[in-house]
């Protein structure tokens, strides 16, 4: 069953990605599948990189 990342686990991204770490073990550290961080990305990405907090606020909708 799919979880949706709650807004911490959001935000750790962002972080994550802007310090270059893998995608790979970004799901690793967070104890979630490569797939669902490769989708939340793709999803959520923009022109100015991977927007956590457009992320969550669609979630909240």
């Amino acid at each position: 069953m799919y979880k949706h990342l709650t807004s911490e686990e959001r935000h750790y991204v962002a972080i994550e990605i802007k310090q270059g770490m893998s995608k790979n073990k970004i799901a690793q550290n967070l104890n979630r599948s490569y797939s669902t961080i490769i989708r939340e990305i793709k999803r959520n990405m923009g022109k100015r990189g991977y927007r956590f907090n457009q992320a969550t606020a669609k979630t909240l909708n």
